[in-house]
């Protein structure tokens, strides 16, 4: 499975060409590391809790499986840092990146209609790209006003 010896289209095969490519987007710049790895992170701990309560096959199926079948490494490298729909800032690369690995195995294991989880994962949380970057950029308003006016309090003092 991870040098592409079974049969299946392009992007889902060869999780080691998939990896050369990550490296080259990581090299370059244009791809972010921190997507990747938190997609990598949200399917681990979705497959982990699937796993502690696993009803049939899909539910079973070990974490490696998850990861190298399917189009799972391909949306995690080529599709989810994309620089135009994905996060923008630091923390929401890593908050965008999780949902995604966490909604990508919950919609290969709960549906059976649709085994393939990845594309769906990352439109939808395309649609909320904008709304997590906007909440981590509040959230370091708020902790730098509350910094401001503390450091206010003390030349006040």
């Amino acid at each position: 499975m991870f040098f592409g010896f079974i049969p299946g289209s392009v992007g889902e095969v060869s999780t080691f060409a998939i990896l050369l490519g990550a490296l080259i987007l990581i090299a370059t710049g244009v791809g972010s590391w921190k997507t990747m790895l938190s997609v990598f992170l949200g399917g681990l701990v979705a497959v982990l809790l699937v796993n502690s309560f696993a009803q049939n096959a899909m539910m079973e199926m070990p974490v490696y499986y998850h990861f190298l079948l399917g189009g799972f490494a391909f949306g995690a490298v080529f599709m989810a840092t994309d620089p135009v729909t994905s996060a923008r800032t630091e923390k929401g690369k890593w908050i965008f990146g999780f949902f995604i690995g966490l909604l990508a195995v919950a919609i290969r294991v709960f549906n059976p209609g649709y085994p393939e989880g990845m594309m769906l994962a990352i439109l939808f949380m395309n649609a909320f790209a904008p709304l997590i970057d906007f909440y981590v950029i509040d959230a370091n308003i708020k902790r730098r006003a509350k910094r401001a006016a503390a450091a206010n309090a003390i030349q006040q003092q």
